[in-house]
């Protein structure tokens, strides 16, 4: 997964953002700029180790933060005519009140590339459907995430952690969706993008509409150059700021759970050091070589999220299983987890009239998920359902939260529930 999907599609958006920013957005920098990326992050991710990664995350996620509302406040100010930015608010909320509104009807938005919107956000399923398998895989049972959090020197700074990222999440909208929007409304021509008019800096080899270069295009061509710089450094660090801990997590997950636990179970630190450097560098040579061929994707960010998806289900419930419900046995777990993936890959191949085929694909993670716990119930059901005297007993010390993260926790849920409820 780390390797197919994410440093994958990481190497290639960053070096088309590059090609886009620095170059004329043809593709000839995207090769050079994948190698480079990608030799820069394992430069110090290698070697570092994760505290490499965490001391330059925080200088890396300052500039990234800045560096979005940059964007976002040159994007919103070159809209209209006048050059404010308060106007160009209004005139994009006017313009396309439609893509400010999180519950889609089917039918209701027609993407650019003539796609229905509703098959990505299907409705009130964005809210109590599979979103919350994305969402909690994502930042729960992520190996890329948790790896910070259990980092950390003791429990209470892992709180602290974890609400100073939920209160960074909150700016996304801003700095990534509103200058996409920003974006689309400056290249509509009466709702219809026209690829004979468009920037070509959108078009893809298959002729599809590139939703992704929304970014460096704004960037590019309305960030002043004083400002240009810093920007284009911040989305180099953010971009080598990921590759680095997926490159972590790729070396982490390889040695830990496997080759310690089925090739060399003596194997020393050096040894597992060693192993875990080969490991994470092959990962990045194949990703190289694949990055290239994402190229006629139109979203290569719907691409991670579809096929992320056809994994986390089955961790997910996996998780959640072993947590909350001490009968599961270790047979269950594996088979429910190896049962998710083909159950993902029924939705992804299945001819349109079969049964549930064209199901949105968040939908999709949702009813694996539930699949695979099923499974695993019926598993733990069959031979023999008994406690198992390894199952974590759950008790309130377990849940227990300091004063300081009850307070962040809840000031967070009030601003998200704020946003839900203006966007509807």
């Amino acid at each position: 997964l780390f390797v197919f999907v994410n440093l994958t599609t990481v190497l290639f958006l960053g070096a088309k953002a590059l090609d886009i920013v620095i170059g004329t957005g043809d593709g000839s920098l995207l090769f050079g700029s994948i190698i480079g990326l990608g030799l820069f992050a394992a430069a110090y991710s290698l070697w570092g180790g994760l505290a490499a990664v965490a001391w330059t995350d925080v200088i890396q996620v300052v500039l990234l933060i800045f560096g979005g509302f940059m964007m976002t406040y040159f994007a919103l100010s070159n809209v209209t005519d006048s050059g404010s930015f308060i106007d160009g608010i209004v005139h994009v909320y006017n313009t396309v009140p439609e893509r400010f509104t999180m519950i889609v009807s089917k039918g209701e938005i027609i993407n650019t590339n003539g796609q229905d919107t509703w098959e990505n956000l299907p409705g009130i399923a964005v809210l109590v459907g599979g979103m919350w398998v994305a969402n909690l895989y994502y930042w729960g049972f992520n190996q890329y995430i948790i790896q910070r959090t259990l980092a950390a020197k003791n429990l209470k700074e892992g709180q602290k952690g974890i609400a100073f990222a939920a209160f960074l999440k909150l700016l996304m909208p801003i700095i990534v969706v509103v200058p996409g929007i920003v974006a689309y409304v400056m290249n509509m021509d009466a709702g219809v993008f026209n690829p004979e008019t468009i920037d070509q800096s959108f078009i893809v080899e298959n002729g599809m509409i590139a939703n992704d270069n929304a970014a460096p295009w704004l960037i590019k061509n309305f960030i002043p150059a004083g400002f240009l710089g810093l920007i284009l450094a911040a989305l180099a660090a953010a971009i080598v700021s990921s590759l680095a801990s997926m490159l972590n997590s790729t070396s982490t997950i390889f040695t830990m759970d496997i080759y310690k636990s089925f090739i060399n179970k003596e194997a020393s630190d050096k040894s597992t050091v060693r192993v875990g450097r080969i490991t994470a560098f092959v990962s990045l040579i194949i990703a190289m070589i694949i990055a290239p061929q994402l190229g006629s994707l139109g979203e290569v960010f719907q691409f991670i999220q579809e096929y992320t998806g056809v994994v986390s289900p089955g961790i997910l419930a996996v998780f959640l299983m072993g947590l909350f419900y001490k009968k599961a046995t270790n047979n269950a777990a594996i088979w429910g987890v190896i049962s998710s993936i083909p159950v993902a890959m029924y939705f992804k191949i299945a001819p349109s009239d079969w049964f549930l085929a064209g199901t949105p694909f968040m939908n999709q993670m949702g009813i694996t998920c539930l699949s695979t716990i099923f499974i695993i119930y019926v598993i733990s059901y069959l031979e023999g359902n008994k406690d198992n005297p390894k199952g974590i007993t759950l008790s309130k010390k377990l849940f227990e939260t300091s004063s300081e993260f009850n307070i962040s926790a809840m000031v967070i849920c009030i601003i998200t529930a704020f946003l839900y409820a203006f966007l509807w």
